[in-house]
């Protein structure tokens, strides 16, 4: 059987105790948090590389990728005719809608998209969080450099063809024999 006032008396020892140890509470706005170095936060686009495949646009569970482009003819020196290219108009990501999943920068194949640890870009008006193409250019300049190739690992498919072709002994020339064209 339990006492009355049991009930009371564990929640107001629980209370003392924690009164007398310090808090480990960070004040956000005043103390930066510390965060691991490649943490997730806006998503960052570098234009020159997007070529305007769309396949950021199409993977995007959120359907919060926008992009618009049109073709431009331009002239290849040594060319018979004019070559088009895609040119990107258009390139918006909605953050009110994204869920940060990160499956645009993975499905990306010409490194457009980054992430960036930047994730402090509230807003007060919800329209606010439609980021344009400057915009998203603009984070670039937060996006941390790649980490450093493990030295102990694997090396990569360009270095084990170099390094073969290095270790290769040059073919032993054999003198002509007589009655042979050169």
């Amino acid at each position: 059987m339990s006492m009355p006032g049991e009930g009371l008396a564990k929640g107001l020892a629980v209370t003392l105790k924690t009164l007398t140890k310090r808090t480990t509470t960070q004040q956000y706005p005043d103390v930066e948090p510390e965060l691991p170095p490649r943490s997730r936060g806006v998503i960052a686009l570098r234009e020159e590389n997007c070529t305007v495949c769309m396949l950021c646009a199409r993977e995007c569970p959120d359907w919060c990728i926008y992009i618009d482009s049109h073709k431009e003819e331009m002239q290849v020196p040594g060319a018979a005719r004019a070559r088009q290219r895609n040119v990107l108009d258009r390139f918006d990501i909605d953050f009110s809608l994204c869920m940060y999943c990160g499956i645009c920068v993975e499905v990306c194949p010409f490194d457009a998209l980054y992430w960036s640890p930047e994730f402090e870009y509230a807003e007060y008006d919800l329209k606010d969080l439609l980021h344009d193409k400057e915009h998203l250019g603009e984070w670039m300049a937060t996006v941390p450099p790649p980490p450093a190739h493990d030295r102990h690992g694997e090396p990569s498919k360009e270095e084990n063809t170099a390094a073969r072709k290095a270790a290769q002994p040059p073919a032993p020339k054999t003198p002509p024999v007589a009655g042979e064209p050169r």
